[in-house]
């Protein structure tokens, strides 16, 4: 019997999310992570936050059928720099500029300025998945960039990347897993007598005198925007040198997503002193921005770490997680977790320096994740 021909295809790369059709890119997204939905990436291109003078060039990779249907995508991006990533590649650019090469401009898959593990690779089936790694891989080659990352890959889809060739990059975040906990006080009880004692001290040290709010939905205010806008303006200039998002994302964000955001206020009278906004998916809460006016012990772990553990417990939510980094998290019940990564490089002998720096990282990345993995702070089994 013949093999069958495989379904005529149209690729192309699209000048932003924005301009494809919201329900044909969320059939694809699934709705499970708000980070690669069309609300969230086409906002950022709406608001200015990605496009002219950001060094993010929205190019999404599109795939069509015959009928003109989407059947695969990718959120992708022409950069001319490596900020908002969070996966660190300037030392591959300064080696490769050092050798003469051009690193920038690159392609990057990914959600911007959003350390979120999540699905890169929106595709009904595998076939149309592989061919949008053959897609960006296309990309690089015609145009003559360095390179193709696609970054906080949701760990299902490394195979599709690893079978392409695409070198392959580990990192660790923290996350808290809910087994299941009726309460805050049944999670502590599998902590440890002094980390119990620690977090509930952190706990009290830091709502003293203070008045906590959750708002989210058609609760949140402007009034409640212009306050998150002025901690994550005041957090960002002190992280990154700039805030990433524009005023005008946090009205869309607004508009569009409420009902996938919760703010959680801590209040001195009637003003507002700190902040944290987190972000609803099917199971999970993304903790992401947050800033402080003033400086309370502990006020961060609360608002950030502690609260969202109270939201995940009270909506059944699976896990949380808490942004990039942070090896804090550990102490207060957030487990390591890997992260992924994968890199394709045009060049073979650049290919070849950066497989040798990835093997020497990834050995020093296993002792580090299995310490940290032996320094949980919950009580031994019998």
């Amino acid at each position: 019997m013949a093999e069958a021909d495989p379904p005529a295809r149209t690729i192309s790369l699209g000048t932003g999310v924005a301009a494809v059709e919201a329900a044909a890119w969320d059939a694809l997204a699934g709705g499970f992570n708000p980070f690669v939905g069309h609300d969230f990436l086409s906002l950022l291109e709406e608001s200015g936050s990605v496009g002219p003078g950001t060094g993010w060039q929205a190019a999404p990779l599109l795939i069509e059928d015959a009928a003109g249907t989407l059947v695969a995508a990718a959120p992708a991006y022409l950069k001319s720099h490596s900020q908002g990533e969070y996966v660190f590649d300037h030392a591959w650019a300064d080696a490769w500029e050092r050798a003469g090469g051009a690193y920038y401009p690159k392609l990057q898959i990914a959600a911007p300025f959003t350390p979120v593990p999540g699905p890169r690779l929106l595709a009904q089936n595998e076939d149309d998945a592989r061919l949008l790694i053959r897609a960006a891989e296309a990309v690089v080659r015609q145009n003559e960039l360095s390179s193709a990352h696609a970054t906080f890959v949701a760990p299902e889809q490394m195979p599709l990347f690893e079978a392409a060739g695409w070198l392959v990059r580990r990192d660790v975040q923290f996350h808290f897993a809910n087994r299941g906990y009726a309460s805050f006080d049944d999670f502590l009880a599998t902590l440890t007598s002094a980390k119990r004692k620690q977090l509930r001290k952190e706990r009290a040290r830091a709502v003293q005198g203070l008045r906590i709010e959750e708002v989210t939905g058609g609760a949140i205010e402007p009034a409640h925007w212009d306050a998150m806008w002025a901690f994550y303006q005041d957090t960002g200039a002190r992280k990154w040198g700039h805030p990433y998002l524009t005023r005008a994302a946090f009205d869309l964000m607004g508009a569009r997503m409420a009902d996938r955001i919760i703010l959680v206020f801590a209040y001195a009278g009637e003003e507002p002193i700190a902040g944290a906004m987190h972000f609803l998916g099917a199971d999970t809460l993304y903790g992401r921005y947050w800033g402080c006016l003033s400086d309370i012990p502990y006020l961060h772990f609360e608002l950030c770490y502690y609260r969202a553990i109270d939201i995940a417990i009270a909506r059944g939510l699976s896990r949380v997680e808490a942004g990039a980094q942070g090896g804090h998290k550990l102490a207060r019940g957030y487990g390591p977790v890997a992260t992924w990564s994968a890199h394709f490089i045009a060049d073979p002998g650049f290919r070849r320096a950066v497989s040798d720096f990835l093997e020497r990282e990834r050995a020093a990345e296993e002792q580090e994740l299995e310490w940290l993995e032996g320094h949980m702070p919950f009580r031994r089994k019998d």
